[in-house]
């Protein structure tokens, strides 16, 4: 028992210079409790995360959340532990008031960064939920592009909500903003002019996600453009045109401006064929030849296939017909395949019913004048 006792008091000997040492040494306590609560953090946001990834695995928003966000939280839960450390610090401490700030800094960069996540899972989630790669995608798409939209707008505010608060931890700025606040008014016109762009595209985004002329994959026709919708961000679009050129539009651009939209409330769409015949064609066996040609063509989805005479010019006859395709794509394919199978049938079957300007020419004998000459 007595040697029990012995080594104990050797080991506190010896160990009591060492805390005593640490007491003496400024930051060393407030340090080595940062450096426990730092290695706490790590521990509990591994375990954590692997229990709540577990706990979510059939909840996609809740899992979304997670899987987005827990980088960041185990951040802020470190940063706000560090905050509580720092305040309990002695007040004499040299450099607290330092740390706090910067501690503070990094916490609002933390928690900003924290809703800018959360809110990019929130998104992904309902995106996931609706998938626009199926035949009937409109509901789909609106909810994509309201979420897209939504999405980035309040993340922007979020970033600003986070650097204006971190901007006012900052005594200088507090000072400034105290001595302009008279000039306000003046300031504030000056401020609004400069940013009608940028504030007339981030409520021109509202406007669309809310009323939504445009959706994503919305087939459009942008000054004399025919394209696709492909993104829509917080201050432009990008539509995608047929030749795989971007055209890139202010989104306050098609709040002020009139502009075709083939898919507003569906994406199947009606489409003509325009072709020239002589007037002695026959209509009835190009009728069905049309027929024919819209039931051998897979972009056809069964609903029209209409033949009549539209025009009835000087020298031949307009024929149109209407045809039906699912969408703006397959439309376009179809009327093309129609279109070469009428003149091959035409071509083959009646080569002299094609176009053709007739002309007729008098002979007159010498010495014979014309009838209607005087």
């Amino acid at each position: 028992m007595s040697a029990s006792f012995d080594w104990l008091g050797t080991l506190v000997y010896a160990v009591s210079p060492w805390i005593v040492l640490i007491r003496e040494i400024p930051w060393t306590v407030v340090l080595l409790q940062l450096l426990i609560a730092l290695c706490a953090a790590v521990v509990v946001h591994r375990v954590g995360t692997s229990i709540l990834l577990r706990l979510t695995a059939s909840l996609p928003f809740s899992r979304r959340l997670v899987q987005y966000g827990h980088r960041a939280g185990g951040v802020a839960v470190f940063l706000l532990a560090a905050q509580i450390i720092l305040r309990n610090a002695p007040a004499n401490l040299w450099g607290l008031d330092a740390a706090l700030h910067l501690n503070a800094l990094c916490l609002i960069s933390a928690l900003t960064w924290l809703g800018v996540r959360c809110v990019r899972a929130i998104a992904y989630a309902i995106i996931e939920r609706y998938p626009a790669d199926t035949p009937d995608n409109l509901q789909a798409r609106r909810v994509q592009t309201q979420t897209k939209v939504l999405a980035r707008s309040a993340m922007v505010l979020i970033v600003l909500i986070g650097a204006g608060a971190a901007l006012m931890t900052l005594p200088l700025l507090r000072q400034i903003g105290t001595s302009l606040l008279a000039s306000a008014g003046v300031a504030g016109l000056v401020v609004g002019f400069a940013a009608k762009p940028v504030l007339g595209n981030l409520l021109a985004g509202m406007q669309i996600a809310l009323t939504q002329p445009i959706r994503l994959d919305d087939v459009v026709i942008v000054q004399n453009e025919w394209g696709q919708v492909e993104e829509i961000t917080g201050t432009y679009v990008v539509v995608r045109l047929w030749d795989r050129r971007s055209m890139v539009v202010p989104l306050q651009w098609f709040i002020e401006n009139p502009f075709q939209n083939w898919t507003k409330t569906a994406a199947d769409l009606l489409g003509s064929v325009l072709i020239w015949v002589d007037y002695r064609m026959p209509l009835e066996p190009l009728r069905r030849q049309a027929e024919r040609a819209c039931r051998d063509a897979p972009e056809w989805d069964g609903r029209l296939c209409l033949t009549q005479v539209v025009e009835a010019g000087e020298h031949a006859m307009q024929l149109r017909v209407l045809v039906s395709a699912g969408d703006a794509t397959r439309l376009w394919d179809l009327r093309c395949r129609v279109r070469e199978g009428l003149i091959d049938f035409v071509q083959r079957e009646f080569p002299e019913y094609l176009p053709r300007l007739r002309a007729e020419l008098a002979e007159h004998h010498e010495g014979q004048r014309p009838a209607d000459s005087p």
